[in-house]
């Protein structure tokens, strides 16, 4: 059986590529592999027939790169959920858009049995929350394309962790990534969801006001998403600090996890993974079983896309299960959301929020 899926909004991530990723001679001009539509054409029982976007210069431009046939090529994605029949809807719109777009998808004549949406989910708590209800309520799957755990590697270490207790109880976690919260450091605070299991509970924020989107893709100056961080407390009583202000030419994605059993240094960006055990009080440094070398943009950040696809023709023939649902998306959106109330009132922030705080809305692009 062959699946089929339809893309709502045809930009960088969609397909055609995304500035400080990718060659600026490409973006635009060609099919870009690490994206949604590349997935689509990697994988294996899944094709995509149909897109749709409100830029009919995007619209085409992608539809010519993909080789959409020009009747299925939509002004506006309600045309294209009214005339196909699709079994995935790939969600690529700015982030303010994504709870509508969902919404309609999951009730739309097309009947979509999996969304896959991009990340972050939303830019509320609330309307991430009315996602996943919706979804629920429709029998449609929403998965969120926080892409790092569509890699070999990191699904790998999170069987480590909670199968066979690398760490044993993990104490404390420091992480730093680049600027701004929404757009960039979501896939950090994804990654520590879930590599660690759990749900914040207590958030202290700092919110610097930078953004360097506004210059590098000529971004709406007036979006609050910026760079900040501060500090996490789990349910499960581990204590995260977050650093995600550094600009992009000076950050590199670290994460350091320190637990009952050793210890876990990670360099996403140089590619450097390194594991001491606890022995006797001492940590010897010993290698990660079962993964070779350590996780790179350059190699399992441009496969993550193919896998997520892949990941989802098995999902719709029940053969797994979600592996990166909306309801852990939004634990990610609630720290972000979080940090900026903590800035802005001066105090701790508990979780989960009450309801004016869950319809606080951080805009980004």
């Amino acid at each position: 059986m062959t699946y089929s899926a339809g893309i709502i909004g045809t930009g960088g991530i969609a397909g055609m590529g995304i500035l400080g990723m990718h060659d600026p001679d490409d973006i635009g001009q060609r099919k870009i592999k690490a994206s949604h539509a590349g997935g689509f054409d990697a994988a294996s029982g899944i094709e995509l027939v149909a897109i749709a976007d409100v830029n009919e210069d995007k619209l085409e431009q992608f539809g010519d790169a993909w080789d959409i046939p020009e009747n299925q090529r939509y002004v506006g994605h309600e045309a294209m959920l009214e005339a196909e029949s699709l079994d995935v809807v790939s969600v690529c719109t700015p982030s303010y858009l994504h709870h509508r777009h969902v919404i309609d998808a999951a009730q739309s004549a097309a009947d979509p049995s999996l969304i896959w949406c991009e990340k972050p989910i939303a830019s509320e708590v609330s309307a991430a929350q009315e996602m996943v209800d919706v979804c629920a309520a429709t029998d449609t799957e929403l998965l969120v394309n926080h892409s790092f755990r569509f890699t070999d590697k990191l699904q790998r270490l999170h069987k480590l962790i909670h199968e066979e207790e690398l760490l044993g109880e993990v104490r404390s976690v420091s992480s730093q990534f680049r600027m701004e919260l929404l757009r960039n450091s979501t896939h950090l605070l994804d990654t520590l969801v879930y590599l660690l299991d759990a749900r914040a509970k207590t958030v202290a924020g700092h919110i610097t006001g930078e953004n360097e989107a506004v210059d590098s893709l000529e971004a709406d100056q007036d979006v609050d998403d910026a760079g900040g961080g501060g500090f996490v407390v789990m349910d499960d009583d581990t204590f995260v600090t977050v650093d995600c202000t550094i600009p992009r030419a000076e950050s590199s994605m670290t994460l350091q996890f320190i637990g009952s059993e050793g210890k876990l240094y990670m360099n996403n960006d140089d590619g450097e993974w390194r594991y001491w055990a606890l022995e006797d009080g001492e940590h010897v440094e010993q290698p990660l079983p079962g993964i070779e070398g350590a996780w790179t943009w350059e190699d399992d950040y441009q496969r993550a896309f193919a896998n997520a696809a892949s990941h989802i023709v098995d999902v719709l023939a029940g053969d797994a299960e979600n592996g990166s649902p909306g309801s852990e998306a939004a634990r990610s959106l609630e720290i972000i959301i979080a940090f900026y109330l903590s800035h802005h009132t001066g105090g701790q922030i508990d979780i989960p929020l009450a309801r004016p705080l869950r319809d606080v809305c951080v805009t980004s692009w």
